[in-house]
């Protein structure tokens, strides 16, 4: 565990307090800043996702050249992807739902990766079996947020590496085992898939460019943590003959019981929302969530409550204040003291309750077409 003010984050653990700024700094990344906000505002028609416009996608790597790019004709992917170890929880959702709206706002092809060789790899207590069919559980989840079934593409690397692995073979040439070894530590007693993995993840960057023999750019939009694996495939891009992808990193949404991120690991259940939790057990999780607030309702009344520290707040800023209207009011509220914890709370139960049955109608929808985007086969010229 990190020294009590540091913290560590990395594809495979994230512990601590995270600085963001701080790990942007360390990461050598660049932020998103107000003119690159109102590009992404002028290509989308006027309109800016709420990830984008309340600063949870903060950091990013050649994003302006894309953006200018798309501008001037030139069409870039999406890319982003899922390690199935189970259910996914509402922070797993954060990239999906910008790579949805980016695809309904401008157009463009999305390209999913199921990774459920790696997680048997990484996890010991998961069967190939087990992982293969939550990949299927989390595919018909994130189809499920408004993807087109026709722009959308799925590596399903258990059933696609037919597909995948003409390619891989040429990027894992590029990588050798100093590189993963400095960026994840890999020790010597590593599975070699978890070594090969890196090769594997960095295709889906590649595919199009590959398939369709030009250079088309990729816009991988992920977690802040993901951004190792990606530095890796951005290296070997150019060698290959392809564009390096660009990458717009998110923040995580805070654990429900106020200590790190929302996360699978470490048995604590109770730290997320998962997406089949039953309507009890989202109430029993919200009711008993870390707040901001005070010690008494009377205490809260006269100094007003803290909502940046607040897990409540936190799903309210990602998810469910749906207009910018609302979650000012909500940050508002709470601040002067207005809004009480309780109240805030059941507000918000109402909300994830509406969610939770319209994902699940959507998602039913999803699985009549889901296995229509597995890709299965290399391009034929290949």
């Amino acid at each position: 565990m990190p020294e009590p003010g540091e913290f560590v984050v990395t594809p495979y653990e994230v512990h601590g307090k995270i600085d963001y700024d701080r790990l942007r700094e360390q990461f050598g990344t660049e932020e998103v800043t107000s003119q690159v906000l109102a590009r992404i505002h002028h290509l989308a028609g006027g309109e800016l996702h709420p990830l984008l416009a309340r600063g949870v996608y903060y950091s990013h790597r050649d994003l302006p050249a894309l953006l200018d790019g798309y501008a001037n004709g030139r069409p870039f992917f999406l890319y982003s992807g899922r390690g199935p170890s189970g259910p996914l929880h509402l922070s797993h959702l954060l990239q999906f739902d910008l790579c949805a709206w980016f695809q309904r706002r401008l157009g463009v092809p999305m390209y999913l990766q199921i990774t459920d060789d790696e997680k048997f790899w990484a996890r010991g207590g998961l069967t190939r079996e087990e992982t293969a069919q939550w990949g299927l559980e989390n595919l018909y989840d994130i189809l499920s947020l408004g993807f087109d079934p026709k722009r959308t593409h799925t590596f399903f690397d258990s059933r696609s590496i037919a597909a995948l692995y003409p390619l891989a073979i040429r990027v894992a040439r590029k990588i050798t085992f100093s590189n993963v070894k400095a960026v994840f530590g890999f020790t010597p007693s590593t599975n070699i898939g978890l070594v090969f993995y890196t090769a594997l993840q960095s295709v889906p960057c590649f595919w199009p460019s590959w398939a369709e023999g030009r250079a088309v750019p990729c816009l991988v939009p992920c977690g802040i943590d993901q951004d190792p694996h990606f530095r890796l495939t951005r290296d070997i891009a150019e060698g290959l003959g392809y564009p390096k992808p660009a990458l717009l990193h998110s923040q995580m949404v805070p654990g429900l019981l106020g200590e790190g991120v929302m996360s699978t690991t470490g048995g604590r259940t109770d730290d997320a929302l998962y997406l089949n939790d039953p309507p009890p057990v989202v109430e029993r999780k919200l009711r008993a969530a870390f707040t901001g607030g005070r010690a008494t309702v009377e205490e809260q009344r006269r100094l007003g409550a803290t909502p940046e520290v607040c897990s409540i707040w936190a799903l309210w800023k990602t998810r469910f204040a749906d207009t910018e209207a609302k979650f000012q009011e909500i940050t508002r509220t709470c601040r002067s003291g207005e809004l009480l914890c309780g109240d805030c709370k059941g507000e918000l139960i109402e909300r994830v309750h509406k969610f939770y049955e319209q994902h699940a109608v959507a998602r039913d929808k999803a699985k009549s077409w889901a296995e229509s985007t597995i890709v299965t086969s290399a391009p034929k010229s290949i």
